[in-house]
Protein backbone atom coordinates (compact mmCIF):
# COMPACT_ATOMS: atom_id res chain seq x y z
CA UNK A 1 0.00 0.00 0.00
CA UNK A 2 1.40 3.23 -0.98
CA UNK A 3 1.65 6.03 1.49
CA UNK A 4 0.83 9.67 0.66
CA UNK A 5 3.70 12.01 0.59
CA UNK A 6 3.56 15.54 1.65
CA UNK A 7 4.48 17.92 -1.08
CA UNK A 8 8.00 19.12 -0.91
CA UNK A 9 8.56 22.79 -0.92
CA UNK A 10 9.74 24.11 -4.12
CA UNK A 11 12.95 25.96 -4.34
CA UNK A 12 11.20 28.95 -5.98
CA UNK A 13 8.44 29.40 -3.34
CA UNK A 14 9.42 31.25 -0.18
CA UNK A 15 9.41 29.48 3.01
CA UNK A 16 6.82 30.19 5.70
CA UNK A 17 9.49 31.40 8.05
CA UNK A 18 10.65 33.97 5.54
CA UNK A 19 7.10 35.23 4.88
CA UNK A 20 6.41 35.69 8.55
CA UNK A 21 9.70 37.54 9.02
CA UNK A 22 9.05 39.92 6.12
CA UNK A 23 5.49 40.76 7.30
CA UNK A 24 6.72 41.48 10.80
CA UNK A 25 9.39 43.80 9.51
CA UNK A 26 6.98 45.81 7.28
CA UNK A 27 4.44 46.25 10.05
CA UNK A 28 6.90 47.55 12.52
CA UNK A 29 8.49 49.72 9.85
CA UNK A 30 5.14 51.46 9.04
CA UNK A 31 4.38 51.93 12.72
CA UNK A 32 7.66 53.63 13.37
CA UNK A 33 7.25 55.93 10.35
CA UNK A 34 3.73 56.93 11.45
CA UNK A 35 4.94 57.63 14.96
CA UNK A 36 7.71 59.78 13.58
CA UNK A 37 5.31 61.73 11.39
CA UNK A 38 2.94 62.25 14.30
CA UNK A 39 5.77 63.49 16.44
CA UNK A 40 6.86 65.93 13.75
CA UNK A 41 3.33 67.19 13.29
CA UNK A 42 2.82 67.68 16.99
CA UNK A 43 6.12 69.48 17.24
CA UNK A 44 5.21 71.81 14.37
CA UNK A 45 1.80 72.43 15.86
CA UNK A 46 3.26 73.26 19.25
CA UNK A 47 5.81 75.57 17.68
CA UNK A 48 3.10 77.32 15.64
CA UNK A 49 0.90 77.67 18.69
CA UNK A 50 3.70 79.19 20.69
CA UNK A 51 4.65 81.49 17.84
CA UNK A 52 1.07 82.53 17.28
CA UNK A 53 0.56 83.11 21.00
CA UNK A 54 3.60 85.35 21.20
CA UNK A 55 3.67 87.01 17.79
CA UNK A 56 0.12 86.63 16.42
CA UNK A 57 1.35 85.28 13.11
CA UNK A 58 -1.63 83.02 12.52
CA UNK A 59 -4.02 85.92 12.97
CA UNK A 60 -2.09 87.92 10.40
CA UNK A 61 -2.13 85.04 7.99
CA UNK A 62 -5.85 84.56 8.55
CA UNK A 63 -6.45 88.26 7.94
CA UNK A 64 -4.41 88.19 4.77
CA UNK A 65 -6.24 85.12 3.53
CA UNK A 66 -9.59 86.71 4.46
CA UNK A 67 -8.72 89.88 2.58
CA UNK A 68 -7.75 87.81 -0.44
CA UNK A 69 -10.91 85.69 -0.31
CA UNK A 70 -13.35 88.55 0.50
CA UNK A 71 -13.78 89.69 -3.15
CA UNK A 72 -14.70 86.13 -4.04
CA UNK A 73 -17.41 86.17 -1.38
CA UNK A 74 -18.70 89.50 -2.63
CA UNK A 75 -18.83 88.35 -6.22
CA UNK A 76 -20.64 85.20 -5.12
CA UNK A 77 -23.13 87.28 -3.11
CA UNK A 78 -23.86 89.75 -5.94
CA UNK A 79 -26.81 87.85 -7.51
CA UNK A 80 -28.56 87.51 -4.18
CA UNK A 81 -27.92 91.18 -3.36
CA UNK A 82 -29.21 92.33 -6.75
CA UNK A 83 -32.34 90.24 -6.34
CA UNK A 84 -32.90 91.65 -2.86
CA UNK A 85 -32.32 95.22 -4.06
CA UNK A 86 -34.78 94.74 -6.93
CA UNK A 87 -37.38 93.33 -4.56
CA UNK A 88 -36.89 96.21 -2.12
CA UNK A 89 -37.06 98.72 -4.96
CA UNK A 90 -40.36 97.32 -6.17
CA UNK A 91 -41.71 97.16 -2.63
CA UNK A 92 -40.58 100.74 -1.90
CA UNK A 93 -42.13 101.98 -5.14
CA UNK A 94 -45.40 100.27 -4.35
CA UNK A 95 -45.32 101.60 -0.79
CA UNK A 96 -44.50 105.10 -2.01
CA UNK A 97 -47.34 104.94 -4.52
CA UNK A 98 -49.79 103.87 -1.82
CA UNK A 99 -48.45 106.51 0.55
CA UNK A 100 -48.73 109.16 -2.16
CA UNK A 101 -52.31 108.16 -2.87
CA UNK A 102 -53.14 108.25 0.84
CA UNK A 103 -51.56 111.68 1.24
CA UNK A 104 -53.47 112.92 -1.81
CA UNK A 105 -56.73 111.67 -0.32
CA UNK A 106 -55.97 113.31 3.03
CA UNK A 107 -55.08 116.55 1.27
CA UNK A 108 -58.38 116.54 -0.59
CA UNK A 109 -60.26 115.87 2.64
CA UNK A 110 -58.36 118.66 4.38
CA UNK A 111 -59.13 121.10 1.55
CA UNK A 112 -62.81 120.07 1.61
CA UNK A 113 -62.90 120.52 5.39
CA UNK A 114 -61.21 123.90 5.07
CA UNK A 115 -63.71 125.03 2.45
CA UNK A 116 -66.52 123.78 4.62
CA UNK A 117 -65.12 125.64 7.63
CA UNK A 118 -65.04 128.83 5.56
CA UNK A 119 -68.64 128.22 4.50
CA UNK A 120 -69.67 127.50 8.08
CA UNK A 121 -67.92 130.65 9.25
CA UNK A 122 -69.75 132.69 6.62
CA UNK A 123 -73.02 131.06 7.63
CA UNK A 124 -72.32 131.86 11.28
CA UNK A 125 -71.73 135.48 10.33
CA UNK A 126 -75.06 135.58 8.49
CA UNK A 127 -76.84 133.98 11.43
CA UNK A 128 -75.21 136.47 13.79
CA UNK A 129 -76.40 139.37 11.65
CA UNK A 130 -79.90 137.87 11.59
CA UNK A 131 -79.81 137.47 15.36
CA UNK A 132 -78.69 141.06 15.75
CA UNK A 133 -81.53 142.18 13.48
CA UNK A 134 -84.03 140.07 15.41
CA UNK A 135 -82.80 141.51 18.71
CA UNK A 136 -82.87 145.09 17.49
CA UNK A 137 -86.33 144.76 15.94
CA UNK A 138 -88.18 143.97 19.09
CA UNK A 139 -90.55 141.92 16.91
CA UNK A 140 -91.51 138.28 16.87
CA UNK A 141 -89.41 136.68 14.14
CA UNK A 142 -88.85 133.06 13.14
CA UNK A 143 -85.66 131.73 11.57
CA UNK A 144 -86.13 129.80 8.32
CA UNK A 145 -83.82 128.27 5.72
CA UNK A 146 -84.09 128.28 1.94
CA UNK A 147 -84.59 124.83 0.47
CA UNK A 148 -85.49 125.74 -3.13
CA UNK A 149 -85.15 128.71 -5.48
CA UNK A 150 -87.26 129.47 -8.55
CA UNK A 151 -85.40 132.25 -10.40
CA UNK A 152 -87.75 132.32 -13.37
CA UNK A 153 -88.39 135.72 -14.97
CA UNK A 154 -92.07 135.63 -14.01
CA UNK A 155 -91.92 133.78 -10.71
CA UNK A 156 -88.89 134.81 -8.66
CA UNK A 157 -89.90 132.76 -5.68
CA UNK A 158 -88.11 130.90 -2.93
CA UNK A 159 -89.26 128.01 -0.76
CA UNK A 160 -88.62 127.91 3.00
CA UNK A 161 -88.44 124.94 5.33
CA UNK A 162 -91.25 126.20 7.59
CA UNK A 163 -94.98 125.98 6.99
CA UNK A 164 -98.40 126.19 8.57
CA UNK A 165 -97.40 123.69 11.24
CA UNK A 166 -94.74 126.22 12.29
CA UNK A 167 -97.26 129.10 12.61
CA UNK A 168 -96.40 130.57 9.20
CA UNK A 169 -99.31 132.22 7.38
CA UNK A 170 -99.90 133.85 4.00
CA UNK A 171 -99.04 137.55 3.95
CA UNK A 172 -96.21 137.49 6.49
CA UNK A 173 -93.12 139.53 5.60
CA UNK A 174 -89.74 137.85 5.06
CA UNK A 175 -86.44 139.68 5.59
CA UNK A 176 -82.77 138.87 5.78
CA UNK A 177 -79.96 140.66 7.57
CA UNK A 178 -79.76 143.33 4.84
CA UNK A 179 -83.39 144.15 4.08
CA UNK A 180 -86.82 143.07 2.86
CA UNK A 181 -86.98 139.97 0.67
CA UNK A 182 -90.69 139.44 0.07
CA UNK A 183 -93.82 137.97 1.61
CA UNK A 184 -95.40 134.55 2.09
CA UNK A 185 -97.88 133.75 -0.70
CA UNK A 186 -98.46 130.03 -0.14
CA UNK A 187 -98.12 127.68 2.81
CA UNK A 188 -98.01 123.92 3.20
CA UNK A 189 -97.72 121.97 6.46
CA UNK A 190 -93.91 122.08 6.45
CA UNK A 191 -92.94 124.46 3.65
CA UNK A 192 -93.91 127.90 2.46
CA UNK A 193 -93.41 129.92 -0.72
CA UNK A 194 -92.11 133.49 -0.70
CA UNK A 195 -92.69 135.95 -3.53
CA UNK A 196 -89.64 138.18 -3.84
CA UNK A 197 -90.02 141.95 -4.03
CA UNK A 198 -88.43 141.91 -7.51
CA UNK A 199 -91.36 139.92 -8.90
CA UNK A 200 -93.18 142.04 -11.52
CA UNK A 201 -96.51 141.47 -9.72
CA UNK A 202 -95.23 142.73 -6.38
CA UNK A 203 -95.49 146.29 -5.09
CA UNK A 204 -94.23 147.55 -1.74
CA UNK A 205 -94.93 150.96 -0.12
CA UNK A 206 -91.62 152.68 0.53
CA UNK A 207 -90.28 156.01 1.70
CA UNK A 208 -87.07 157.83 0.85
CA UNK A 209 -85.13 157.83 4.08
CA UNK A 210 -83.50 161.23 3.48
CA UNK A 211 -86.65 163.20 2.68
CA UNK A 212 -89.51 161.00 3.88
CA UNK A 213 -91.16 161.03 0.45
CA UNK A 214 -93.55 158.08 0.14
CA UNK A 215 -93.93 156.16 -3.10
CA UNK A 216 -94.37 152.64 -4.45
CA UNK A 217 -91.58 150.26 -5.48
CA UNK A 218 -92.50 147.55 -7.98
CA UNK A 219 -90.64 144.51 -9.25
CA UNK A 220 -88.50 145.47 -12.21
CA UNK A 221 -87.78 143.82 -15.47
CA UNK A 222 -84.54 142.42 -14.05
CA UNK A 223 -84.15 140.04 -11.17
CA UNK A 224 -81.99 142.54 -9.25
CA UNK A 225 -83.89 145.80 -9.69
CA UNK A 226 -86.91 147.71 -8.40
CA UNK A 227 -88.86 150.34 -10.33
CA UNK A 228 -90.20 153.54 -8.77
CA UNK A 229 -92.59 155.07 -11.34
CA UNK A 230 -94.67 158.21 -11.00
CA UNK A 231 -92.32 160.23 -8.78
CA UNK A 232 -93.25 163.91 -8.90
CA UNK A 233 -90.89 165.81 -11.11
CA UNK A 234 -90.33 168.35 -8.37
CA UNK A 235 -89.53 165.76 -5.69
CA UNK A 236 -86.13 165.84 -4.06
CA UNK A 237 -84.75 162.47 -5.17
CA UNK A 238 -81.06 161.74 -5.66
CA UNK A 239 -78.98 158.80 -6.74
CA UNK A 240 -77.87 156.90 -3.63
CA UNK A 241 -81.02 157.65 -1.61
CA UNK A 242 -82.04 154.72 0.56
CA UNK A 243 -85.53 153.28 0.42
CA UNK A 244 -87.20 151.96 3.56
CA UNK A 245 -90.62 150.46 4.21
CA UNK A 246 -93.20 153.13 5.01
CA UNK A 247 -95.43 150.84 7.05
CA UNK A 248 -98.46 151.47 4.84
CA UNK A 249 -100.47 148.50 3.67
CA UNK A 250 -100.03 146.50 6.86
CA UNK A 251 -97.68 143.90 5.37
CA UNK A 252 -94.21 145.25 6.01
CA UNK A 253 -93.42 147.03 9.28
CA UNK A 254 -91.98 150.51 8.86
CA UNK A 255 -88.25 151.19 8.81
CA UNK A 256 -86.87 148.12 7.02
CA UNK A 257 -84.30 148.71 4.22
CA UNK A 258 -85.71 148.02 0.78
CA UNK A 259 -83.17 149.32 -1.72
CA UNK A 260 -80.97 152.14 -2.97
CA UNK A 261 -81.68 154.36 -5.97
CA UNK A 262 -79.26 153.79 -8.85
CA UNK A 263 -80.69 155.78 -11.77
CA UNK A 264 -83.28 158.59 -12.23
CA UNK A 265 -84.93 159.60 -15.50
CA UNK A 266 -88.09 161.31 -16.79
CA UNK A 267 -90.96 159.24 -18.12
CA UNK A 268 -92.38 159.58 -21.62
CA UNK A 269 -94.85 162.30 -20.65
CA UNK A 270 -92.23 164.42 -18.93
CA UNK A 271 -94.56 165.03 -15.98
CA UNK A 272 -93.12 162.41 -13.68
CA UNK A 273 -89.72 160.95 -12.88
CA UNK A 274 -88.91 157.26 -12.75
CA UNK A 275 -86.13 155.67 -10.74
CA UNK A 276 -84.45 152.29 -10.67
CA UNK A 277 -83.28 150.92 -7.31
CA UNK A 278 -81.14 147.95 -6.32
CA UNK A 279 -82.60 145.74 -3.56
CA UNK A 280 -80.87 145.88 -0.20
CA UNK A 281 -81.53 142.21 0.58
CA UNK A 282 -79.25 139.52 -0.79
CA UNK A 283 -82.00 137.93 -2.84
CA UNK A 284 -79.68 135.53 -4.67
CA UNK A 285 -77.26 134.80 -1.83
CA UNK A 286 -79.14 134.57 1.46
CA UNK A 287 -79.48 131.08 2.88
CA UNK A 288 -81.29 131.98 6.10
CA UNK A 289 -84.13 134.46 6.54
CA UNK A 290 -86.50 135.74 9.19
CA UNK A 291 -90.26 135.38 8.95
CA UNK A 292 -91.97 138.25 10.81
CA UNK A 293 -95.03 137.34 12.87
CA UNK A 294 -97.88 139.70 13.48
CA UNK A 295 -97.99 141.33 16.88
CA UNK A 296 -101.24 142.34 18.46
CA UNK A 297 -101.78 146.09 18.32
CA UNK A 298 -101.89 147.43 21.89
CA UNK A 299 -104.05 150.36 20.77
CA UNK A 300 -107.75 149.74 21.38
CA UNK A 301 -110.56 150.17 23.90
CA UNK A 302 -109.47 149.69 27.51
CA UNK A 303 -110.47 146.60 29.33
CA UNK A 304 -113.61 146.82 31.48
CA UNK A 305 -112.60 147.53 35.06
CA UNK A 306 -113.89 145.06 37.63
CA UNK A 307 -116.69 146.19 39.89
CA UNK A 308 -115.75 147.59 43.26
CA UNK A 309 -116.21 145.36 46.22
CA UNK A 310 -114.72 142.26 47.81
CA UNK A 311 -113.57 139.36 45.69
CA UNK A 312 -116.22 136.94 44.58
CA UNK A 313 -114.69 134.19 46.73
CA UNK A 314 -115.31 136.30 49.87
CA UNK A 315 -118.54 137.98 48.92
CA UNK A 316 -120.67 134.92 49.66
CA UNK A 317 -124.29 135.09 48.67
CA UNK A 318 -125.51 138.25 47.02
CA UNK A 319 -127.46 140.45 49.46
CA UNK A 320 -131.18 140.44 49.03
CA UNK A 321 -132.91 143.67 48.07
CA UNK A 322 -134.33 143.94 51.60
CA UNK A 323 -130.83 143.95 53.07
CA UNK A 324 -129.45 146.51 50.70
CA UNK A 325 -128.12 149.63 52.37
CA UNK A 326 -130.07 152.68 51.47
CA UNK A 327 -128.22 155.92 50.97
Amino acid sequence: MATARSPQPSALSPSPVAIARNESTTLFADSALGTLKLTVYLTVAIVLMIADHRGGYIERVRAALGAAIEPVYRVAALPAQWSNDARLALADRSHLAEQNAELGRKLMLAEAALNRYASVEEQNQRLKRLLDVQTSLGLSAQLARLIEVDPGPFHRRIVLNVGSEDRVAVGQAVIDASGVMGQIVETLPHTSTVMLITNPTQAIPVAIERTGLRTIAKGGGNADSLELPNIPISADVKIGDRLITSGLGGVYPAGFPVGEIRTISNDASGLFAAAIAAPSASLDRSGEVLVLHEIADPIGPPEVAPAFGPPAALAGDEPSPSKAIKP
